[in-house]
């Protein structure tokens, strides 16, 4: 006797990909996370190939990571993908400390984030 499986929380034109433990302010994380939300899927990973911010890379990761979710496991297609969501939680903080003058010291805060990426598919009409 087995489980049923779960039912499938997006909509049947979408797809999901969640970064869990991103080692970056949330922040940070939504200045890039606000470039691409909207866009295309092709145009959204070019501006993140040329971005000059660190957490770009690993944003561009689980992009592509949707778009292969969204072709392989719910047979999308990848021409009519854009960003629907792209939204960015707080993880952990982790604490620190700094040594400081005369016997003191500093706190360090060391916080991570969670950033969620769902693709839709346009309809037919909108994508021309």
């Amino acid at each position: 006797m087995s489980k049923k499986p779960n039912e499938r929380r997006e909509a049947e034109n979408e797809a999901k990909s969640v970064l869990r433990v991103l080692r970056v302010s949330p922040r940070k994380l939504n200045l890039v996370a606000q470039q691409i939300r909207g866009l295309g899927a092709g145009k959204a990973l070019n501006e993140l190939a040329f971005s000059r911010k660190r957490i770009a890379v690993d944003v561009r990761k689980a992009l592509q990571s949707a778009v292969a979710n969204a072709e392989n496991n719910h047979q999308l297609d990848v021409d009519r993908l854009f960003v629907s969501e792209a939204s960015v939680g707080k993880g952990i903080v982790m604490k620190r400390f700094h040594t400081r003058a005369r016997g003191r010291s500093a706190g360090i805060e060391k916080p991570f984030s969670q950033l969620t990426i769902v693709v839709r598919e346009r309809a037919q009409e909108e994508a021309n």
